[in-house]
């Protein structure tokens, strides 16, 4: 028997995985194409568990500010902020410089 958030959590990963190379969302734009606006916590949470998931690009997804509030849950001291900067996005005091121009809205939506 499957539990709701790990249904919850697939659809969280399918929208994380259409980010663009180079490019950043929110959580709560997230949870908003999932219909579920007031959910971005829960994506939050959907993000820190997919450690394992190579196929997830958990890097990219940020606060609505974007500030990196999610790297603690990376290994390494900075692998969040260097998979950012790999992809060609400044990052400084753990924020993205230039956020408006490199932030995806995600439009698809999974019901």
């Amino acid at each position: 028997m499957t539990n709701q958030n790990d249904n919850f959590f697939e659809k969280v990963y399918a929208v994380a995985r259409q980010i663009p190379y180079g490019r950043v969302t929110s959580y709560g734009a997230i949870a908003k194409v999932l219909g579920t606006a007031r959910s971005a916590r829960m994506v939050g949470w959907a993000m820190n568990a997919c450690h394992n998931r190579g196929d997830v690009p958990a890097h990219r997804v940020v606060n609505r500010k974007g500030l990196l509030t999610g790297k603690h849950h990376f290994d390494g001291t900075n692998l969040m902020q260097q998979l950012l900067e790999s992809e060609g996005i400044k990052v400084v005091d753990n924020q993205i410089v230039d956020f408006e121009n490199v932030f995806w809205e995600p439009e698809m939506s999974i019901q």
